[in-house]
């Protein structure tokens, strides 16, 4: 081949190919401008309510979008990454490889991201309401979560399968092969079962120590540390003796837990300091209201309420330290009780004000882990 026939077809491959570069060129500076401009979801979003929307909203924004800002940046930055991929389009192999996995990326933010908005909207806003409905605030609140969650995964499934595969058809087929594997494996799948249940209700995570009560099973009873969760069974590390006893999931399904790393309760320390000293009625008084307010709250130890006023003579102000404890099994629900803890705090100082008490209340309020005694 001649040099001016290798060079004409040099020339012609790059016109061929121009357009092609440009294209992808114009491609990747949207997927740069989608993680820059995502970065600043949380900032459009609250310009756009300042702009068109009541303060209202705004005071929304600051309670339930401020504190998962994060999450909110790396779901409008997949978003705008999803869009991008509309331009190279036309070139289906590449295209076809990529999509499913940004729209897989950008369903789990968008659920993730609901979840999260759900458990503030249920911090903020679900104990009055509650409380509107003259409803005593519990762990409904946590179970409302719970179904939120489920349905909000259930969803999202069903936003990924459209146009991928025949969801229905495929659950009728596992239906049918799981009656037939039902009677082939009816143990294992038992033990399947109870795993699954463990999972979900999470009695216990690998690390922490539990009881199980005496039963037919495990006749003498059992303490230990859980060394690992399997498909099958759990590997319990007895105390006593360090040997690995090992349950079959199904058993412990159905068995009383006593979980003893989660039997621990939280020191919350309030100080308040009155702008005067108080008489030995006023006293009487604010350890009546304090009284009442945290006792009346749901998650409070009983009777742990312990209140301590101390005159200070030089500065003329009567300093006190209120002390209980607050009990949750899981990080969740002692949130919630921090919520009504704050709620709390609100209607003390209205009381005391209504009293024309005066005094201000030191931030922030200290939490002391309290793990019980093995």
């Amino acid at each position: 081949m001649k040099f001016s026939e290798i060079t004409q077809n040099i020339i012609q491959f790059g016109e061929i190919a121009k357009p092609v570069l440009i294209q992808f060129g114009i491609f990747l500076l949207l997927i740069f401008l989608s993680l820059l401009i995502g970065r600043y979801t949380p900032f459009f979003i609250r310009l756009i309510l300042q702009q068109f929307f009541p303060q209202q909203l705004t005071a929304v924004y600051e309670k339930l979008i401020q504190p998962i800002r994060n999450l909110v940046k790396i779901t409008g930055t997949l978003i705008l990454i999803s869009f991008s991929l509309n331009w190279i389009k036309e070139y289906q192999l590449i295209y076809n490889f990529i999509r499913p996995f940004i729209d897989l990326a950008v369903i789990i933010s968008i659920a993730w991201l609901a979840s999260r908005l759900f458990r503030q909207f249920i911090l903020v806003y679900g104990i009055d309401l509650l409380r509107k409905f003259g409803r005593e605030v519990d762990e409904l609140l946590l179970v409302f979560e719970t179904l939120a969650n489920v349905i909000i995964g259930f969803f999202a499934v069903l936003a990924f399968a459209k146009n991928r595969f025949d969801l229905i058809g495929l659950v009728t087929g596992l239906g049918i092969a799981g009656v037939a594997v039902a009677f082939a494996a009816q143990k294992t799948l038992e033990q399947l079962l109870g795993t699954i249940v463990l999972y979900l209700d999470r009695p216990f995570v690998p690390g922490e120590y539990i009881r199980l009560q005496r039963s037919q099973q495990i006749p003498e009873g059992l303490f230990g540390r859980v060394e690992s969760i399997g498909l099958r069974s759990t590997k319990i590390r007895t105390a006593a003796k360090s040997t690995l006893f090992i349950v079959p999931n199904s058993i412990l399904a159905n068995l009383e837990i006593e979980n003893i790393t989660r039997g621990k309760k939280v020191m919350v320390l309030l100080y308040i300091d009155f702008l005067k000293i108080l008489e030995e009625r006023e006293k009487a008084l604010v350890q009546q209201v304090i009284t009442e307010g945290t006792n009346s709250l749901f998650g409070i130890d009983p009777g742990s309420t312990n209140i301590t006023l101390t005159d200070d003579s030089e500065n003329q102000i009567t300093h006190t330290r209120v002390t209980f404890f607050i009990l949750g099994s899981t990080e969740n629900s002692i949130q919630l009780r921090k919520r009504l803890l704050e709620l709390a705090n609100n209607k003390i100082t209205k009381h005391l004000l209504n009293y024309g008490i005066k005094f201000r209340i030191q931030e922030p309020t200290i939490y002391v882990e309290s793990p019980v005694t093995i």
